[in-house]
């Protein structure tokens, strides 16, 4: 007769974790020029308001994760429709929300050393046309369209100047 599997409470929760923040779509938006973080559901680009918005946000703080993070560019031109330039990075690494801010600047903002060819993100945008930059995380393997990163940044006001958002 096999041994019944010694009860783990750390793993459970780590997998309770991972299947509610996967389950209700969960991600951190961050757009620098507006001043907003706030964590969304990225399926349907609301803002996660629901009774369980604190199991949420104890769900992404607490535990570290593999994040898939969409970087954009956001520009307006005078007389034209508003654009962006994005990439999408998948980290190699296992991070903790709180060092999310240290993962993401030096990958949109200084040149990368192991590709020296590569010129990051900020340096290709127009600085004429340029609001900010904003990023959209998820902590799990995922991968958002333009279009879906577009509308996105368009149900929170991305597209607006800090002048306009005040």
């Amino acid at each position: 007769m096999s041994q019944r599997k010694p009860y783990n409470h750390q793993a459970r929760l780590a997998n309770y974790y991972r299947s509610m923040l996967r389950s209700n779509h969960v991600a951190v938006l961050d757009v620098e020029h507006i001043e907003l973080q706030t964590i969304i559901n990225w399926k349907n680009g609301t803002l996660v308001t629901s009774n369980s918005r604190v199991a949420l946000v104890d769900a992404i703080t607490e535990r570290p994760y593999r994040w898939t993070i969409y970087l954009a560019g956001l520009h307006r031109p005078d007389n034209a429709e508003p654009y962006m330039k994005s990439e999408e990075l998948a980290l190699d690494g296992i991070y903790r929300a709180e060092s999310l801010i240290d993962v993401i600047e030096p990958r949109s903002i200084e040149p990368r050393s192991i590709e020296p060819r590569s010129i990051e993100l900020k340096a290709r945008c127009n600085p004429k046309h340029l609001l900010g930059m904003a990023w959209i995380a998820m902590p799990y393997q995922a991968t958002l369209t333009t279009a879906e990163a577009s509308r996105i940044f368009e149900a929170f006001g991305a597209w607006r100047k800090q002048s306009e958002a005040a």
